[in-house]
């Protein structure tokens, strides 16, 4: 530190400039309730590089963030028995956002910042997601139907290169923020995830099981192209 003579009164760089940071402050949302309850089902191990990325991630300053893990329980069920006593326990019921992490998964630092600002910023959707792609080659992205077809379909569709929100039909959960309303709905179907292979229920993945009932009744989701998630491949030690 260099020696110096301080006098009188500064307010701060953030008061200096207060229309850029009234700006700064309503992009990242960070007056708004943001409280998130986070689920995560662990009936397996999970891989070191996996959890360095969870470790890093940010949560918004001063808001509530809980983290809940789901063991020994099929993925379908894990989301659907946690979630369920989300909503009938007293405080957690309150937070805004539920934010499904799977073991897999590896979100940006910012990721969670960012998916609360779009859902701020976009209050039309009701389950926002972060960009990853199923494993292997030829791989595609987890943006599943295009709302615009009839009837409904879960084809997957190209992601935005500009990272821009893209409107689906449905959306994994490997990094995917909803809502807490969905879960009170008592419209809606339970359990609300279930995977299913029978010639009654047909065959669905526990996500997609919840959007062909969550769609009919209103709710709608999209993926932010801009929040780059990595899928592990623990066997053949890749990230896709």
């Amino acid at each position: 530190m260099k020696p110096q003579i301080i006098s009188g009164f500064d307010a701060g760089s953030h008061n200096r400039d207060l229309g850029a940071t009234v700006h700064r402050l309503r992009a990242e949302s960070a007056y708004q309730d943001l409280s998130t309850v986070i689920v995560i089902p662990a009936f397996e191990n999970i891989s070191t590089r996996i959890v360095a990325s969870w470790w890093n991630m940010m949560t918004p300053p001063n808001q509530k963030c809980v983290k809940l893990f789901a063991q020994g329980m099929e993925v379908g069920e894990a989301y659907s028995q946690t979630i369920e006593s989300v909503v009938n326990h007293s405080e957690l019921s309150k937070f805004k956002f539920v934010l499904t992490l799977e073991h897999d998964n590896a979100p940006p630092p910012d990721g969670l910042c960012r998916l609360q600002a779009c859902a701020v910023a976009h209050p039309e959707f009701d389950v926002i997601g972060g960009l990853y792609f199923t494993k292997g080659h030829g791989g595609v992205a987890q943006i599943w139907g295009d709302p615009n077809e009839h009837p409904i379909n879960f084809r997957p569709q190209l992601p935005d290169p500009n990272g821009g929100l893209r409107e689906c039909c449905g959306t994994g959960m490997g990094f995917t923020l909803y809502r807490m309303k969905i879960f009170k709905d008592k419209k809606l179907r339970r359990p609300w995830f279930k995977t299913t292979a029978s010639q009654q229920e047909g065959a669905a993945t526990q996500d997609l099981y919840a959007w062909n009932d969550w769609r009919q009744h209103g709710y709608r989701c999209a993926i932010d192209c801009s929040v780059k998630v990595g899928h592990w491949d623990a066997d053949g030690e890749v990230m896709w």
